[in-house]
This record gives structure tokens, C-alpha cells and sequence, in this order.
């Protein structure tokens, strides 16, 4: 009840008639496949083919009810995100203090994410990717990775999982069950998209170019210092709308475009890193927990593309941490919503482009905090492995 009353409350929410963000291009999505059209083939789908899964269901309903039908739609990926997450906690042994308490929080999220809390398909993904991690140390290790190639044929950011899950099926279970592992997400991810390699190979490719060439977008962390800087005038920033495949509003110039580079290359050391401290120390489930979230709010921080909406991937995570970590998580929520209903002032580089940049900024200490810890519990780890080394071997008399 207090999740439905949450998704209630914000405009656009549960059982109210206005919509943002994307969902009249889903709409439109549904409409062409049902009238016959193929995707990548016959229309351009910016999206990966496993949004396809929520994107054509809520047209069953007819035009009129679309909009409701694929929020209620929404609203169930979270509602089972919240369950998952108890029962999470609970594996791992956390008290039933510490449950509800990250069922509320969970609960109460669409109020703090607001208007993109529902009109978004994100929450696929995002709980396909938190049932993969409550899988995974359940022991069910190839079932996990069955669905977290699921995840990744949805929306591409689960794929930084694999690396500290991969190590913990490894370690864990064996290397022959880590390559049963491995060999289930490629084929779950196979299977959702080579039909449409197959029918579509030229289009399918011109997706996944569109998103893998994306400029620099005024929201992520390169963006907004740039936006800055031009607010103070250290630089003149030039804003672009780009209305080819994927729709968005960059930085133009070759400074940009090497920020944007360097963005790149920030995110993969940054997922990097988190595996590399993961491999140091010992495989339980709290450390797994601790480097999967890692590795997502590390993609988050340094990407060169980032909308609100993507926090809602972390937010699972953010649960399963402490309350730094949920004071952090819900400040970058806020700040977000902050500028939502003033877009145009930020893409002409406004007063609120400071905003943007303190809610990227939020995100860079977020990751440091969950990083350091993981780096905290690793150092314990291998303290701990050398005080066993180094105790004295007791001789009989």
C-alpha cells in the first residue's frame, strides 16, 4: 500500500493521465510492431531488444490505456524489486529491522525519483538485475547469469556485473560452474537479440551505434563542468539538439569530444577497479553485494550520457547498503527532480546547470564511499589472511 500511495503521488504517477520522458515513443514502438512492422528493419529503435518485453505488452490494452497500462506495468517491476530485496537481505542474515527499513525506503522511492518514476521502462532492467544478485547467492549460479543476460539484452549497464559475479561463481562453485554461467547469459542474450540480427543486421547496428557514439550530454559529469565553466566564463559552451537516431542535447567541439573519450575511459577503470578489488579478497555475499554496486554507480558517475532516470538502476543497490550510502542516493534524486519542469534552462546553460553539476558530483562521492568500503572489507580480508600465515604452529612437548 505505501509503494502504490508513493507512485500515486508524483505528476505523472499512478492513475493520473500525464506522462513524460518516453512513453509516447514506446507507444509508437508497439503501434509499428503490431501493425505488422519489423524493428531495426522497418523503424529505427534506439533501445535494445529486450525492452521490447515492456514496451508491448501495455498496447493489449488499446491506444486510450496505454499510458496506464505500461505505468501498472512499471509499478510491478518495483513492487517485485521490493521483494527481492527483503528476501535478499534476508539471505544474507540482516535483521528484520534492517529489512523493512530498506523496504520502505524502496517503498517511498517514487516519490523522490518523481515524474520519471514511472514513465520510464528502467525498472526492467533493474529488477532483472537485483533478482540476477539475489540468484546468484542463493547458489543458483547459471540460472543468475541466465538472467542477467536478459538484463543486458534489456539495457546494456548489467554487463558490469559479470566481472565480480563471474569471480564469485569461480571461487564458489567451481570453474566448471563458472563456465555454465558465463555460457547461459550468452545465450539468453543471444536469443533476444540474433532474431533481429538476423532479419536486421544494418539497422540493429545503427543502434547500438547510436548509443555507443553518444556526445558529451549536458548532464553527465563532463557536461555539467563544462556548463559550468561557461556559467563563469573560463569557457563558451556550445549546446546542440541532436534529433537523428538517439535524440539528446550535447556539447559541441573537439573539447567535448575528447572529455567525452576520457568519460569512456574514466567508466571502464572505474568497473575495472571494482573487480580488481573484489579479486583481492574473500567471496561472500556482502562483499558481492558491495562490488555489484560498485561497478554500477562507478558506470553511473562517468558516463557521457546521463538522464534521472538511470539512478533508478542504483537504487536497488543503494538498499542494500548503509545510510550513507541512502543519504547520497536520495540527494542525487532530489537534485534531479529540482530541474526536471526547468529542462530548458539547463540545455541553454542556465542557473541550473549547477544543479546538474552538484547532482554529478553526488554521484562521484557516492561511488568513492561504496568503493572505499569495498577496498575496507578487502584490506580486512587480507589482514586477516596474513595473521593465519603468521600464527605460531604450537609443538607438543
Amino acid at each position: 500500500p505505501v509503494y502504490l500511495a508513493a507512485c500515486a503521488v508524483p505528476d505523472g504517477g499512478l492513475f493520473r493521465a500525464a506522462r513524460y520522458r518516453d512513453v509516447h515513443l514506446y507507444q509508437g514502438f508497439a503501434h509499428a510492431v503490431f501493425d505488422g512492422r519489423v524493428p531495426y528493419r522497418d523503424f529505427f529503435l534506439e533501445y535494445p531488444p529486450g525492452a521490447l518485453a515492456v514496451f508491448l505488452p501495455p498496447d493489449v490494452f488499446g491506444s486510450s490505456h496505454y499510458d496506464a497500462a505500461f505505468k501498472t506495468l512499471m509499478a510491478l517491476c518495483g513492487a517485485a524489486t521490493i521483494m527481492v530485496v527483503a528476501l535478499l537481505l534476508a539471505r544474507v542474515g540482516a535483521s528484520g529491522v534492517r529489512v523493512w527499513t530498506a523496504v520502505l525506503l524502496l517503498a517511498i522511492s517514487p516519490v523522490a525519483l518523481g515524474p520519471i518514476s514511472l514513465n520510464t521502462y528502467d525498472a526492467w532492467p533493474a529488477f532483472l538485475t537485483v533478482a540476477a544478485l539475489a540468484l546468484l547467492i542463493a547458489g543458483a549460479g547459471t540460472v543468475a547469469f541466465a538472467l542477467l543476460g536478459l538484463a543486458f539484452a534489456a539495457k546494456v549497464y548489467p554487463i558490469v556485473l559479470v566481472p565480480p559475479a563471474l569471480l564469485y561463481v569461480w571461487r564458489t562453485a567451481g570453474r566448471r560452474a563458472a563456465a555454465w554461467a558465463a555460457a547461459a547469459f550468452v545465450a539468453v542474450a543471444a536469443v533476444v537479440i540474433i532474431p533481429f540480427l538476423a532479419l536486421a543486421p544494418d539497422g540493429l547496428a545503427d543502434s547500438f551505434r547510436a548509443q555507443a557514439g553518444r556526445a558529451l550530454q549536458v548532464e553527465s559529469l563532463g557536461g555539467s563542468l563544462l556548463a559550468a565553466a561557461d556559467r563563469l566564463g573560463w569557457y563558451s559552451a556550445t549546446v546542440v539538439h541532436r534529433t537523428g537516431h538517439a535524440i539528446s542535447y550535447d556539447l559541441a567541439g573537439s573539447f567535448p569530444r575528447a572529455l567525452a573519450a576520457a568519460s569512456s575511459v574514466a567508466q571502464a577503470l572505474a568497473v575495472l577497479a571494482v573487480a580488481w578489488l573484489y579479486l583481492r579478497g574473500r567471496d561472500e555475499p556482502r562483499r558481492l553485494i558491495g562490488a555489484c554496486a560498485a561497478a554500477v554507480v562507478g558506470f553511473l558517475a562517468f558516463t557521457r550520457f546521463f538522464s534521472p532516470q538511470y539512478l533508478v538502476w542504483f537504487l536497488p543497490f543503494a538498499v542494500l547498503l548503509g545510510p550513507v550510502e541512502w543519504l547520497l542516493t536520495a540527494l542525487a534524486l532530489v537534485l534531479a527532480q529540482v530541474w526536471f519542469f526547468h529542462y530548458r534552462d539547463v540545455f541553454s546553460l542556465g542557473g541550473y546547470v549547477w544543479l546538474v553539476l552538484v547532482r554529478d558530483l553526488v554521484v562521484v562521492v557516492l561511488f568513492a564511499v561504496v568503493l572505499l568500503a569495498l577496498r575496507r572489507r578487502t584490506v580486512e580480508d587480507e589482514n586477516s589472511v596474513l595473521l593465519e600465515d603468521e600464527a605460531p604452529v604450537r609443538v607438543p612437548p
